[in-house]
Formats: structure tokens, sequence, C-alpha cells
């Protein structure tokens, strides 16, 4: 299997690699467009900020490469919220697969700290990529800004308010959590996610 992780001034794609190759795939990090568009699964991770991860994407020709995918894709963190419309953070527009905002938190309570970071639960899993689940599963997040609830949700997290967790649109899936930090967990929704349908 062909696996391409997409390449760009994004940090953290060095544990997305090394998570797939756990799995027993080589994958290829790159930002080749016939390389990512002749790839069997696609996985566009990072962690990062919206407005110049935007700017790299066009200047290279990748957000055109990236919406064209016709193969599975997988969007983390970051990838997943460029996946959205438009984003909060420097009010940047993004790639609109999915048909929705991204949001900055905004703290009710003194104890609410923004970014959210370290383990919280997903809850009410739909999707393949979430194939063999419990009710509830730890994994990581870091991250400031969220995807409110949506016709693409997939799975829900609560902190500060509940809001999409991952998302799920034709061949498109994200997860806002990062599955390469979340252990078997994470490791579980990479597997399900190579093993899904082309």
């Amino acid at each position: 299997m062909k696996v391409a992780i997409v390449k760009y001034n994004a940090g953290n794609i060095g544990s997305v690699e090394n998570a797939v190759r756990r799995l027993g795939i080589e994958p290829v990090v790159t930002d080749d467009a016939e390389l990512i568009g002749s790839a069997d699964r696609v996985i566009f991770p990072g962690q990062g900020e919206a407005r110049s991860t935007m700017a790299y994407l066009k200047a290279h020709g990748l957000d055109q490469v990236i919406v064209g995918l016709k193969q599975p894709v997988l969007g983390i963190c970051i990838g997943m919220q460029l996946l959205c419309r438009h984003s909060e953070e420097y009010d940047t527009d993004c790639l609109g697969v999915f048909d929705v905002d991204v949001k900055r938190f905004v703290p009710k309570v003194h104890e609410d700290k923004v970014p959210q970071m370290g383990w919280n639960t997903i809850e009410g899993t739909k999707s393949p990529l979430f194939k063999d689940f419990g009710e509830r599963e730890f994994v990581y997040f870091i991250h400031s800004f969220y995807v409110p609830m949506c016709d693409w949700t997939i799975a829900t997290t609560n902190y500060i308010q509940p809001y999409s967790s991952a998302l799920h649109k034709g061949n498109f899936y994200a997860t806002q959590f990062h599955p390469e930090k979340s252990g078997m967990v994470g490791e579980r929704i990479l597997k399900n996610f190579m093993e899904l349908r082309g």
C-alpha cells in the first residue's frame, strides 16, 4: 500500500510518519502532486497556524491537490481545521471540504485553559474509522480552536462545550486529536483508516 503524508510547513509530521511505520507501512513524506495523487491513502497532518499554513499550501499548489483527491484522506489537528471553510485564527479562508467554520475556544470559567492540552474522551463515534471502539475512548489533544457540531460530526468531545473531535464527508476523514500520540487507541484508528475501502 502506498501512503503519502503531505509535506508542508507544519510540525509533528515525523510523529505521524513513525506511527504509520509501526503498522508495517513505509510512507512517503512529500509535497509532490503526482506522488500524493497516486497514493492509496493520504494523511494531511500537523501542528501549526492556519494563515501561514494556507499561504504555504496555495504557494505550492497543494490546496488544489488536496481538495481534488479521490482516495481516503485523513486530516489531523490543523489538517482537520484546514479542511473546513474558514478559521477564526487570523480570519483565514481554508479548503472548504467541510462547510463549517473553525472557532476559537472562549473560556467560561477560570479553570478553562486554552489551549486544551492532554487526554480527553471521544464519544458518539460513528464511522468505520472507529471500528471496534467502546462507548468512550481516551485520545490526546492540543489545540486552541475547534470545529462546532455539524452534519459531518462522527465523534464528539466536551471541553468548555461539546464540539466535533472527528469529521467525515465522502473520502475525507479528519480528527482534531492526534492518533499518532494516542497510544493503542490511536494506532487502531490509523489501522482502520488503512483498511477503509478506497
